[in-house]
């Protein structure tokens, strides 16, 4: 439940408006009013969510030493969904049946004394659920960078978001953007005077007739993470055809290998999806085939090295969300300055993939792109 051990996967967001660099008690105090069994987000639909201080799932106690910790912020966000069991639903209802009908002639029970079971059934059910032995409870680990003003939450699914976006306003009052590839790329091209360019950039059809100029997963036409999928195959291109090493603006490098897998799927919803696991998934024969009948890559597994430093992990097209991260050992024996050396490492990480999206996207908006496209047309149709 922490950014500071194990494998890490995340999404990213940055706060709409000014940011604080440094947290106190003060910033700990609110996530104690809106703490878990507190000042609750309750929904209809027997969902509950609240702040964890983040230890372990019923962690409530929030301290400076355990969640902050330099210029950054730790805690979790947990969220309760009450489940009730339909198989036991139906076993108290045939239950409560059996007694309802046992007076009628016929032996069968009507309609009334149907629902009747039912509701009875369901009473039951609920006040069996008050000790919560139908509860499923989740936590969702987050890190708020107060150095860069990003906020990033581990395992994130839609339904995820929504509280979280709710419940930070509630607590924070301050509204949440999804760094996305298309909102990234806007963001990295602002110090290039390049937002232009993005902002005209259209989907680019790799393949007439087999890629459209919209894939079905992204069917808004103001969004531009399309360039998360563009940025895929072009990676993958250009480690295939050209060199393994990228070099970045700051004049460094990143050395980057794809490993063990790879998911595509068509971009007109026709043909569907493929999933490759293996050491290096876009060698195998089937991986070319898929991007020769106009799949497009919407993930990706990749072994990133910059600085001598290696990164293993999944990257998703659109969202660009991380999925197992390995990062490298650190030497450290004390746990305070372990953890922050990882918070040290995690930036760099962040600051090393913006750096590698860049590079595309210099290549991406600069006036060779229609012949980097036509190699690449020629490269995916070799299949």
């Amino acid at each position: 439940m922490s950014f500071f051990g194990g494998r890490l996967g995340f999404q990213r967001f940055r706060m709409k408006g000014p940011a604080p660099r440094i947290f106190s008690g003060e910033h700990l105090a609110k996530l104690q009013e809106n703490g878990m069994g507190r000042q609750r987000i309750a929904s209809a639909d027997g969902v509950d969510t609240g702040w964890i201080a983040g230890e372990h799932i019923l962690d409530k106690s929030f301290k400076l030493e355990k969640n902050i910790l330099v210029d950054a912020m730790q805690w979790a966000m947990r969220i309760d969904t009450l489940k009730l069991p339909p198989e036991l639903l139906r076993a108290y209802t045939s239950e409560e049946l059996i007694g309802l009908a046992a007076a009628n002639p016929s032996g069968q029970p009507s309609g009334r004394q149907r629902k009747e079971a039912r509701d009875r059934a369901k009473d039951r059910l609920e006040q069996e659920a008050k000790d919560g032995r139908f509860l499923k409870r989740r936590a969702y680990a987050i890190l708020w960078d107060g150095l860069s003003g990003e906020l990033l939450i581990s395992g994130a699914t839609p339904a995820c978001m929504e509280k979280l976006h709710t419940l930070m306003q509630q607590t924070f009052e301050v509204e949440l953007e999804a760094l996305t590839a298309g909102r990234q790329a806007y963001l990295l091209s602002e110090t290039r005077g390049r937002t232009r360019a993005i902002d005209d950039a259209q989907p680019t059809v790799f393949l007439p007739g087999k890629t459209p100029a919209r894939m079905q997963w992204n069917p808004d036409e103001s969004s531009r993470d399309f360039l998360g999928n563009e940025f895929f195959t072009w990676m993958w291109h250009t480690l295939d055809q050209e060199t393994d090493t990228l070099p970045l603006s700051d004049g460094s490098e990143a050395a980057i290998i794809l490993v063990k897998t790879l998911s595509l799927e068509c971009p007109r919803g026709e043909t569907g999806k493929e999933t490759i696991t293996a050491d290096a998934p876009t060698r195998l024969p089937e991986a070319r085939r898929a991007l020769a009948s106009g799949k497009l890559p919407r993930k990706l597994g990749l072994v990133l090295s910059r600085h001598d430093q290696p990164y293993e992990f999944s990257w998703a097209a659109e969202n660009l969300a991380v999925s197992g991260l390995k990062m490298p050992e650190t030497e450290a024996t004390e746990e305070r300055t372990r953890q922050e050396e990882r918070l040290t490492q995690t930036r760099d990480f962040l600051e090393t993939i913006d750096l590698v999206f860049d590079a595309f996207l210099e290549r991406r908006t600069a006036s060779g792109w229609p012949d980097e496209t036509a190699r690449i047309q020629k490269w995916m149709k070799q299949g």
